[in-house]
């Protein structure tokens, strides 16, 4: 009788064990949910005041930077659809990872590709990360991605992307790219001046749009053939009626 008593209470024990880990472990994955709910969520009514990227740059550099919020609908309609163009096609239908682009990526020359993160991926990292391609910080751009995707509607992405995106050295935001490199309204921006925009969002601090290279003229060449290769602006409006 005594044996069975131990052993009963060797089971009780670890079924105690056992019980208490799951629960730790609900609370941690809660907590996780709805920190990243909290960080998230919010997106969808209220604009961000700053990003991970912008504060990282006043740390560096003495000049306040200011995010002018611009909303979507006044933001000339050849410049969302040229920076899909460039940046990412597939967005209005993906989920925030585009697996077919990512597997070129990792079959390709890592100095020769221009990478495989989509437009949510790389809002996620100006928002809240840093710059590096670590494994974790992939991993919590991959997890972010997620929760974006869930709770903001497209257009609000695309939205919120072409506010904080830097479009030169400290300069953030299509108001200010805008403003800056052409004199003009976002509204106005043609399509030449926003395929020059687009084609610099891969490396802003070297390539530019007041001087644009070789390259980054006929960069500009390219997504402009490819906006009218997708439908032009109609491609994003029929995305947005679905």
């Amino acid at each position: 009788m005594k044996r069975k008593n131990k052993v009963n209470k060797k089971q009780l024990k670890s079924r105690r064990w056992i019980l208490r880990l799951q629960r730790y472990l609900f609370i941690s994955l809660a907590t996780v949910v709805v920190i990243s709910l909290t960080v998230t969520l919010p997106l969808r009514w209220f604009n961000p005041f700053t990003t991970a990227f912008i504060i990282q740059e006043q740390l560096q550099f003495p000049p306040q930077i200011k995010l002018n919020w611009i909303s979507y609908n006044n933001i000339a309609s050849v410049v969302p659809i040229s920076v899909v163009a460039s940046e990412d096609q597939k967005f209005p239908d993906h989920l925030g990872f585009d697996f077919d682009s990512l597997s070129k990526a990792l079959n390709e020359d890592r100095k020769k590709t221009r990478g495989a993160s989509t437009i949510t991926q790389q809002l996620v990292k100006n928002l809240y990360l840093w710059p590096g391609r670590s494994l974790f910080r992939k991993g919590l751009e991959a997890y972010l991605t997620i929760f974006i995707e869930m709770v903001l509607p497209k257009q609000r992405i695309l939205e919120i992307y072409l506010n904080v995106v830097e479009f030169g050295p400290a300069i953030y935001g299509i108001d200010a790219a805008s403003r800056l490199f052409f004199a003009k309204h976002a509204s106005q921006i043609n399509a030449y001046e926003a395929a020059l925009l687009a084609s610099v969002l891969p490396n802003p601090k070297v390539m530019s749009v007041q001087n644009p290279s070789e390259y980054v003229n006929k960069r500009a060449n390219e997504i402009q053939r490819s906006v009218k290769a997708l439908g032009g602006a109609n491609y994003l409006i029929k995305a947005w009626a679905k």
